[in-house]
């Protein structure tokens, strides 16, 4: 696999809350991976790219989002989503359930059908590397009556998450408390709807009462799916609980702001998750995690820097993936970004700051370029970065 330089770089974003930033000048990349940050000058590699002056930030990690198969999403009746949004910059995604496949009977779903049609899934569509991104499908939709025998089908077939939404909780605590633990025991992650009924009209609002004894590994959309749980209970379920808490781009500005503002004055950001809750009705939004990293900036109080890391290492390490970060021996999904002509200030930190949508020139997956020279789906930046191909690698 080609090695990698990455030099002159104005801005490093770890994605990584703890230390946001880093005063990195350029980095090095082998076999997919980080191998080192500014390395000799006399490193070998075949490929030169020259930030000149850009930023480098962790390619961005949806944490929600709908497939169906491939890149079709019937729901909005378009093709070539997946691809769109790895030009917006997102590297990563992780569905939270294929409940969109046309002819699904929300009233009438069996266990067989639920695991079969997760299993379809992370056969087909999460098989494949769709524009390079790293798509986790098969999630399935937990209906009442599965046995050990569904899970175990499941942990076969790779699927990470497992997602409460048509399941009446309330009329099935101790069946519910039960997947939980066959999940937790198979490495299988649970996310569950919150707040308001869905698009389908099928599921049950769900607020604090619920999740206080559920005890999901992350609450799905706490800010609005499209629908918050009421006030009190969004301030309950953050000052009383401890799993993550996910804000997506489908939610109510209102109840994200207030959300944002009590998880930050109490120093949980940690728990903090990002995903954009499409395609679906909101619609298919290739710049939608960008644009959730500028809210939580411009608008909610956070540096440039944490809005980066919950955009891409907090979601991660919710979903138990270990993308989303950048550092030496992480995998090379990165974003090559700046300030658009006319936004505020001169790096990618003041546009962020003012909300001012980035410019991505170069995104690469695991070291190689998927998107090049610029992004489809974003104006240009100011200062494109350029590739290379100098085996002198020069510093």
């Amino acid at each position: 696999m080609t090695r990698t330089l990455i030099r002159n770089i104005g801005e490093l974003f770890t994605g990584d809350l703890a230390a946001p930033t880093a005063p990195v000048k350029s980095l090095l990349i082998a076999d997919g991976r980080i191998e080192e940050f500014d390395p000799p000058a006399d490193s070998p590699c075949e490929l030169t790219i020259d930030a000149r002056g850009a930023a480098v930030l962790p390619g961005l990690v949806d944490g929600h989002v709908h497939p169906v198969f491939g890149e079709w999403t019937p729901t909005q009746d378009a093709l070539g989503w997946i691809g769109n949004y790895v030009h917006g910059g997102t590297t990563t995604a992780i569905s939270a359930g294929e409940l969109h496949v046309p002819g699904l009977d929300y009233e009438n779903l069996t266990p067989d059908l639920v695991t079969a049609l997760a299993e379809v899934t992370s056969a087909t569509t999460g098989r494949i590397r769709w524009s390079g991104a790293k798509l986790h499908a098969g999630t399935v939709l937990l209906v009442p009556g599965m046995t050990e025998a569904h899970f175990d089908r499941l942990k076969r077939a790779g699927a990470i998450l497992a997602k409460f939404i048509f399941f009446p909780l309330e009329d099935n605590r101790a069946e519910a408390e039960r997947y939980q633990r066959w999940c937790r025991a198979r490495g299988i992650r649970t996310k569950v709807h919150t707040g308001g009924v869905s698009r389908s009209g099928s599921s049950r609002v769900c607020g604090y009462d619920t999740l206080a004894w559920l005890q999901p590994d992350i609450a799905a959309h706490v800010a609005g799916g499209p629908i918050p749980m009421s006030d009190d209970d969004l301030d309950k379920v953050i000052d009383r609980t401890t799993f993550a808490l996910e804000l997506c781009s489908s939610g109510n500005y209102r109840s994200t702001l207030r959300a944002v503002t009590r998880i930050r004055e109490r120093g949980q950001l940690a728990r903090l998750t990002l995903g954009t809750d499409t395609p679906g009705g909101t619609g298919v939004i290739p710049r939608g995690m960008l644009r959730n990293v500028l809210y939580l900036a411009s608008v909610c109080g956070l540096t440039p820097g944490e809005a980066v890391a919950v955009a891409t290492g907090n979601t991660a390490k919710a979903h138990g993936l270990d993308v989303g970060v950048l550092r030496p021996g992480a995998p090379a999904d990165i974003v090559l970004a700046g300030p658009v002509t006319g936004s505020a200030g001169t790096t990618l930190s003041d546009a962020i700051a003012h909300g001012d949508l980035p410019g991505i020139s170069i995104v690469l997956i695991d070291g190689e370029r998927v998107v090049t020279p610029r992004s489809r789906q974003t104006p240009p930046p100011t200062r494109l970065a350029e590739a290379l191909d100098d085996p002198r690698c020069p510093l």
